[in-house]
């Protein structure tokens, strides 16, 4: 199965023309992004549920979508949809909500037996000024697995994962550590964790390796504090016990428009997106 370039196009193109952009004090932007997000799992096959909290007297969403919730052990794929300030965010966060629907409608479509089921959130409230706060839609949704003692296989997000370059050394490194250790055409995804869940990184490393369309790289950091390692929706996860990671293209350290209005369409690869997706979605449904 592969994933279509063609429909991740629409959703990243509906996503980054939304105005005013879709921050947290953009209500109605916000409204508009759920809309679309329910209306996609809807017509994937889907039934889309509401996660809601409040922050700063505003109503916040979280949409759920649940594959095979019958069985007891979940795996969790989450992005967030949200964006800071007011830019397209077409990177951070469109390509990874792209992702996300993409890998909903391949999932439903194929209908893979497994032996867990998979829940699929798209997130609020991921940017400053929450980022790092209770108030995360990611933390809600952590918390509200362990509050029911879920059992949790591990969680993965994707978190940034359209901007790519051929062009050699466009790869930068925020140490000569790293920079003598991964590759230096900015040309690659990266499977970003903590060594604690070293294990669940490796597995989901390894099984987006086989027929692989990219070039597929793995970092456990040795200390889940450590900026890169913690710079999405996963680290909430691992408040709670649970294994979790993030899919990620480098982020600032690669792409030049992270956090500004250069962040459009136009500076996505999409068809290494496609890859990616693909990859992920042979992870997702090999872990056990």
């Amino acid at each position: 199965m592969q994933a279509n370039l063609d429909q991740i196009y629409k959703d990243v193109d509906f996503l980054t023309k939304i105005n005013p952009p879709r921050n947290f004090q953009n209500m109605s932007s916000l409204a508009a992004v759920c809309d679309y997000i329910k209306y996609e799992i809807k017509l994937a096959g889907g039934e889309p549920k509401e996660q809601t909290w409040t922050a700063q007297g505003e109503t916040y969403t979280n949409i759920i979508v649940s594959y095979l919730p019958e069985k007891e052990e979940k795996l969790i794929v989450g992005a967030h949809y949200d964006v800071c300030g007011n830019q397209p965010g077409a990177d951070d966060n469109a390509s990874a909500v792209a992702g996300l629907l993409e890998s909903i409608r391949i999932i439903f479509q194929q209908q893979p037996d497994l032996d867990y089921g998979i829940e699929f959130v798209a997130y609020c409230l991921e940017e400053p000024p929450f980022f790092g706060t209770d108030e995360m839609g990611s933390y809600i949704h952590a918390k509200s697995l362990h509050d029911a003692n879920t059992p949790v296989i591990g969680m993965i997000c994707f978190e940034m994962i359209g901007y790519f370059s051929d062009e050699p050394n466009s790869q930068t490194y925020p140490t000569e550590a790293l920079a003598a250790i991964y590759p230096s055409t900015a040309n690659f995804i990266v499977v970003v964790g903590t060594e604690k869940y070293h294990d669940f990184n490796s597995l989901v490393h390894v099984r987006m390796l086989p027929e692989a369309r990219i070039d597929v790289q793995l970092i456990s950091f040795p200390d889940s504090n450590n900026s890169l390692s913690a710079l999405s929706d996963h680290h909430n996860y691992w408040r709670f016990g649970y294994p979790a990671l993030m899919i990620n293209d480098t982020s600032f350290i690669r792409n030049p428009h992270y956090h500004e209005s250069t962040d459009t369409i136009d500076t996505l690869d999409f068809e290494k997106m496609t890859a990616v997706i693909d990859a992920v979605y042979n992870a997702i449904t090999h872990l056990k």
